[in-house]
């Protein structure tokens, strides 16, 4: 079938074209998107991807239009959140509950699915989607493996932020923290992904939270989600991390800026105290860039973890429906992370607003 959807050729400014989409195959479903969060990980794309061209997005929700052979636990109608990880569920990784390690994740650069397909096609060239996933086409075919099933009541757009931005952040900061009741924290840029780390933290019973943002907007917004105190830059959090903790410093520090680089790290790590942990949740534009320079005779004696969180170190098919029952229960806020909504057609000023600091979320809308 034909459909459209945000392409990049190479480093440079996304463009939207018609693709071609190949039916499912066994063990996989086609899915017509919904919504598409805007996160900075697909950013990072414009300036380095490990295959041209790729279809961009990997934070998606729609619904399940056909299934190939072989799948069981999905049918046509089904809501589903896509989950960019996939999860095979019987691999040493998943086995161990670590399904965010999947082995089946090996590819997810390249968009190629588990099974060696490129589900798309442009100008008869073969590409796959972002992770496996392709949120900013209006149809893709991915792996059953990349789709977590979800009930109908729940909204399409809140579900699209159980995709990344909700997990990765609430779980930086619960699971790769952990953070424990009474702890002062210091969550280091709040947008999509930090203010979900100020969610978590707070939910679990943090004394302070000090969200940390150069933009006052989204400072601001960090406080209507528990943070205790706001500032704009690390230099401010480091003093004020020692006093909340009389003298010792943050237990936990999590790191979720757009762009990681030795400066920001370092700033960050500045806030950490004894016996604490910085959790590494942002990325750099370039895969293989140095964005860790630590003094580690401090690292040593303070006995400081230096923990990386991918996804939150989240299950996706344990932690989306658990995210879910908070949010309807009112405990978790997500409607009010979508500052505003894009047609595919103007996915290149979403991200520039993001760039800007002018949203917390942004979210493509395919259907109208």
């Amino acid at each position: 079938m034909r459909t459209r959807g945000a392409v990049l050729r190479g480093p440079g400014d996304w463009e939207v074209v018609d693709l071609d989409l190949l039916d499912p195959g066994p063990g996989q479903v086609r899915v017509e998107l919904a919504y598409a969060g805007l996160c900075h990980s697909d950013e990072h794309l414009r300036f380095e991807s490990q295959r041209y061209p790729i279809v961009g997005g990997h934070e998606g929700a729609g619904v399940v239009q056909a299934v190939g052979d072989g799948v069981s636990a999905l049918q046509p109608g089904d809501h589903v959140v896509t989950s960019f990880l996939p999860a095979c569920g019987h691999c040493r990784w998943c086995a161990a509950g670590r399904s965010n390690l999947c082995d089946l994740g090996a590819t997810i650069g390249t968009g190629q699915l588990p099974d060696g397909t490129w589900p798309f096609r442009l100008d008869g060239e073969e590409l796959g989607g972002y992770c496996m996933v392709g949120a900013f086409a209006e149809h893709a075919v991915l792996s059953e493996h990349s789709c977590v099933k979800i009930d109908e009541r729940y909204p399409l757009d809140v579900a699209a932020l159980m995709a990344c931005s909700v997990p990765t952040g609430w779980g930086s900061a619960v699971n790769a923290g952990p953070v424990r009741p009474g702890d002062v924290v210091v969550v280091v840029g709040t947008g999509g992904v930090g203010c979900n780390a100020v969610q978590g933290a707070a939910g679990v019973g943090a004394q302070h939270v000090i969200a940390v943002d150069p933009v006052e907007f989204r400072r601001e917004f960090a406080r209507t989600l528990g943070a205790t105190h706001a500032v704009a830059s690390t230099r401010e959090a480091v003093p004020l991390a020692r006093d909340l903790s009389r003298g010792t410093g943050a237990d936990v520090v999590v790191l979720a800026t757009g762009v990681t680089d030795p400066q920001i790290t370092g700033g960050a790590y500045r806030c950490l105290g004894k016996g604490g942990t910085l959790v590494l949740t942002g990325l750099a534009d370039h895969f293989t860039e140095t964005t860790v320079t630590l003094p580690g005779n401090i690292t040593t004696i303070f006995e400081q973890r230096i923990q990386g969180a991918l996804y939150g170190m989240c299950n996706a098919y344990r932690d989306i429906p658990r995210l879910l029952r908070l949010y309807e229960e009112g405990r978790l806020k997500v409607d009010e992370l979508i500052t505003k909504r894009y047609s595919l057609d103007e996915v290149n000023q979403g991200y520039q607003d993001q760039r800007d600091g002018a949203v917390i979320r942004g979210v493509l809308q395919h259907r109208h």
